[in-house]
């Protein structure tokens, strides 16, 4: 018992050394531990709040436009308690069984076709265009589920319905643990493919877009001045300038200083784009996370 409880001893000794200096690492102000796969695509999808007005429901904040890209996508309008789950795994759209269903139709009475019969579902087509109003990681399943609302103004729906679904993206077991953000986004596009800003319907999103070109218009015409002083640096540094080494955790403020301002700028929260003329460059946290 004795030689038992001496062999106990130190392994207890070093798993609390372990934890101890865990903790003492945390407490470092350059300490900082990698994002998980939650906030990794918490920042690649803004998610969208919605609310209600006089007229019913309608986008408080808008996140990222998607674009559907197959069909079997099965919606309810946004006022219904419920929500239909759809899933996709290895490439195919498996729409909400029978059963499930119908036990909508219970709570409902009524399965329309059009919106003149009283539809209370809707199949999103190819093309569509919708909003993400959650994110939902589970690993223990690998499963990553997105709630989506239908962007009514981009695809002209009249009268607005705010058509929502649940989206599950099924993984092979024991993949999503081990996957990157980027696997799980390209996964995410095949059905859910973001799209292009200048694509977005919303009012909101439009007086966004001319901000930011009124802005764009206003940084081109005061660099105007120093456009021939910045030409000649530009051409230095092309010409016989050494190549400049972008490396993982470096801040926005020193990849400014080796490749200059970028052509275009992503800002997704606490994860930003920067694009140049032949790379692209993903911050997270305003630390380098990827480069491409």
């Amino acid at each position: 018992m004795f030689q038992r409880l001496q062999a106990f001893i130190p392994r207890v000794a070093v798993s609390a050394s372990a934890l101890l200096v865990t903790m003492a690492l945390a407490q470092l102000p350059g300490y900082a531990q990698a994002p998980t796969l939650q906030e990794q695509l918490a920042a690649q999808y803004k998610t969208t709040k919605m609310g209600t007005d006089t007229s019913g429901a309608s986008v408080v904040d808008a996140g990222t436009l998607m674009a559907i890209q197959k069909g079997g996508i099965l919606g309810v309008p946004w006022t219904d308690h419920s929500t239909l789950t759809t899933k996709y795994e290895s490439g195919n759209v498996h729409s909400p069984s029978g059963l499930m269903v119908a036990g909508k139709k219970s709570i409902l009475g009524h399965f329309g076709t059009t919106q003149n019969e009283g539809q209370t579902t809707k199949f999103f087509a190819k093309g569509d265009k919708v909003y993400a109003t959650k994110i939902d990681v589970k690993l223990e399943k690998d499963i990553v589920s997105l709630q989506i609302v239908e962007c009514d103004t981009c695809n002209k729906t009249d009268p607005p319905t705010y058509n929502k679904a649940n989206v599950e993206f099924v993984f092979p077991k024991g993949s999503l643990a081990k996957a990157s953000a980027g696997d799980v986004e390209d996964t995410i596009g095949q059905l859910l493919a973001i799209s292009d800003d200048s694509d977005q319907g919303d009012q909101q999103q439009q007086g966004d877009q001319q901000q930011q070109q009124g802005q764009q218009q206003g940084q081109q015409q005061g660099g105007q001045q120093g456009g021939q002083q910045g030409g000649q640096q530009g051409g230095q540094d092309q010409g016989g300038g050494e190549p400049q080494n972008i490396q993982m955790g470096m801040t926005t403020d020193q990849v400014q200083g080796a490749l200059g301002q970028p052509t275009k700028t992503v800002n997704l929260g606490p994860k930003q784009i920067w694009v140049y003329k032949d790379l692209k460059v993903t911050f997270f946290n305003g630390k380098v996370v990827d480069v491409q």
